[in-house]
């Protein structure tokens, strides 16, 4: 599915444009990766960059015949619950101004737009030129520590 995205995104964004984390660093600690599966079979994905004060929600995608049915938001709900449970009240992502059924499905979610961040800040107005970033504070569930 990494591969369908990375062609889908290919058509619309020059490489220096695409900011998507690659196949290999999906699979690393800090990063929290989940596939919706329809009928047993993978139909979307989607991860969270886990950094030190926010976490950074990457590589979203849900195959083309499925759209629609809900896997999208499934998945959001999904990484921000995960953020949660980990202590983190900050979400942040960035998505293309070309990926319209995107903005619209983080709109609805409650994420607003923000500044570019983390390393997105030292990019060139080339790298980022078509780039929309996104926040969202997340509340964060207490614990009960007596225990």
């Amino acid at each position: 599915m990494i591969d369908e995205l990375d062609r889908e995104l290919a058509q619309d964004y020059p490489p220096e444009q695409q900011h998507g984390l690659s196949l290999e660093a999906i699979f690393q600690p800090d990063v929290l990766f989940f596939v919706a599966r329809l009928d047993g079979v993978a139909v979307g994905c989607g991860g969270v960059a886990l950094f030190a004060t926010f976490g950074e929600v990457k590589r979203m995608y849900v195959r083309e015949h499925v759209r629609g049915r809900g896997i999208a938001q499934a998945l959001l709900a999904r990484i921000e619950s995960e953020a949660q449970q980990r202590g983190y009240d900050v979400l942040r992502l960035e998505t293309g101004e070309l990926q319209p059924a995107a903005i619209r499905l983080y709109e609805r979610a409650g994420y607003r737009r923000c500044e570019a961040f983390g390393d997105y800040v030292a990019m060139t107005q080339a790298e980022i030129e078509l780039s929309v970033f996104f926040e969202k504070r997340l509340a964060v569930a207490v614990r009960n520590r007596s225990s």
